[in-house]
């Protein structure tokens, strides 16, 4: 996109500085983001960001709930008293003559959010990091679970289970690739354990399981780190709505307790690193214990096999489908994944006894 266009939807925004350079920042999947650099050394520079609609369709509840959680968090750290509060927590920068925060160019959705000066990412997932992982995301929920105001499902039934089991069904049903005969075994291992991984469902139904403020993408690159390597702020709120806790714990140990990449299709490279679940089993509860109930609590080790077995069904529900939803880099891409899922899975079920004693022993200290 020429430069021109960008600072023409940067100058729809209330923002401070006089804008000089305008490049692309990071390599993001779902959004194309750029850095807005300002000329005068007292002003922010800034993130302007096209939001992908296509994943997020209601780009007004999407800015509404990012709203009410940032404006949550502030308020939160305000009260405690913390300092540095702008590097603590995203501010996003609404348009001049609207109380919007988000603009329309007519084809793309845009906002744009203050720059962290000093702070970083980090890719790497070793003990360290878990453990620090699960603090900012066990905070981030501690943070928002009084929040006054009801916040909208930017993906609808993102890591809902039954439904997740209801398009492999379809799939199988369907057939579309006439591939179901070779994942047959499969399916029937998926289907031998739908009881039992649909139980957040059941239990919130029940009203045994509520629903809290979640991140829905706990991913170790989702924080931002000071230069002495102290957690600042969790960021990329895009997916942040009501669900079950488990979203948060378990996501993060599908990707990063995995020992392998997650299309590795050496299944003797995958298992289930016991160290990372400690450590990030020991700072989420440090956190997010304040408020967790008993029954959120010994769940935890169900929510580590949740994640695998969900996402198992959901790369085996593309492959029988015909590759249409993930991208692929060759035919059986998703059934290697599948596989993958499946191996990770059953390590998981393996140390399922180690991880209830170890999440006891961690509740009674």
């Amino acid at each position: 996109m020429e430069l021109s266009a960008l600072k023409d939807i940067v100058s729809r925004f209330a923002i401070r500085g006089t804008v000089t350079e305008i490049s692309p920042l990071g390599a993001g999947l779902i959004n194309d983001t750029f850095r807005v650099i300002t000329a005068e050394t007292d002003q922010p520079n800034y993130v302007l960001q096209r939001i992908n609609h296509h994943i997020f369709p209601d780009v007004e509840m999407l800015a509404g709930n990012i709203q009410a959680v940032t404006n949550h968090i502030r308020a939160k750290l305000e009260k405690k008293g913390e300092s540095d509060i702008d590097r603590k927590v995203l501010t996003f920068v609404p348009l001049k003559d609207e109380d919007k925060y988000f603009y329309f160019d007519g084809e793309s959705y845009w906002r744009i959010m203050v720059f962290i000066p000093n702070a970083i990412t980090k890719q790497a997932v070793n003990p360290e990091s878990s453990y620090a992982a699960g603090e900012a995301f066990g905070n981030f929920q501690a943070m928002l679970a009084d929040i006054p105001v009801q916040l909208g499902e930017t993906i609808k039934d993102f890591h809902n289970m039954e439904f997740r089991l209801q398009q492999l069904r379809e799939a199988v049903q369907e057939n579309k690739a006439g591939r179901l005969a070779e994942v047959q075994y499969l399916v029937d291992e998926i289907e031998k354990r739908a009881d039992e991984m649909c139980k957040a469902e059941r239990l919130g139904r029940e009203g045994k399981l509520p629903k809290r403020i979640c991140h829905c993408d706990t991913k170790v690159n989702n924080m931002m780190f000071d230069e002495n390597d102290n957690v600042l702020c969790v960021i990329d709120l895009d997916t942040v709505m009501p669900n079950f806790i488990f979203s948060d714990y378990g996501d993060f140990l599908r990707t990063g307790a995995n020992t392998a990449e997650e299309d590795e299709p050496d299944l003797d490279k995958v298992n289930f690193n016991m160290e990372i679940f400690k450590a990030f089993t020991k700072g989420y509860l440090k956190s997010a214990g304040c408020f967790l109930t008993p029954t959120e609590t010994e769940n935890l080790p169900y929510a580590a096999a949740l994640f695998p077995y969900m996402q198992c069904a959901r790369f085996l529900t593309d492959y029988i489908n015909g590759d249409t939803y993930y991208k692929i880099k060759y035919p059986e891409h998703n059934l290697v994944r599948t596989k993958n899922q499946f191996k990770l899975l059953q390590s998981v079920e393996e140390h399922t006894p180690e991880m209830k004693a170890f999440v006891a022993e961690c509740c009674n200290k």
